[in-house]
């Protein structure tokens, strides 16, 4: 019976694509903030898709990752920035650093001026 030249190949890319999956299963998981996880501890999801690979990242994926309205939004923004959905009412934004800040920039401005 003749062999398929393309088998090989494709059980390395398969082999490959279950890694990165395993691998962003796991990322995500230990990044997820306790609070948000579902069902079971964080602990606990950690060693079900460490010891249980594809199904444990299947596993995960369905049942304890954060829900959609739950998602991290990194540095705030339109959608409310960080974990926790919206409460209603409107969040402060998040400042990454003083020149994203509005009053430090006024003070800066004022101090130049104060200074000429």
């Amino acid at each position: 019976m003749p062999t398929m030249p393309y088998a090989a190949d494709m059980a390395v890319l398969f082999g490959l694509a279950l890694l990165a999956f395993w691998l962003y299963c796991l990322f995500d998981v230990i990044t997820t903030p306790e609070e948000h996880v579902r069902n079971l501890p964080k602990v606990l999801w950690v060693l079900i898709v460490v010891l249980l690979i594809t199904v444990g990242g299947l596993l995960w994926m369905l049942l304890g990752r954060p829900l959609p309205q739950q998602a991290h939004t990194p540095g705030g923004g339109a959608f409310g920035g960080g974990y926790g959905g919206s409460s209603g009412r409107r969040q402060q934004p998040s400042f990454r650093g003083p020149e994203d800040d509005p009053e430090f920039l006024r003070s800066l401005e004022r101090r130049l001026r104060g200074e000429e």
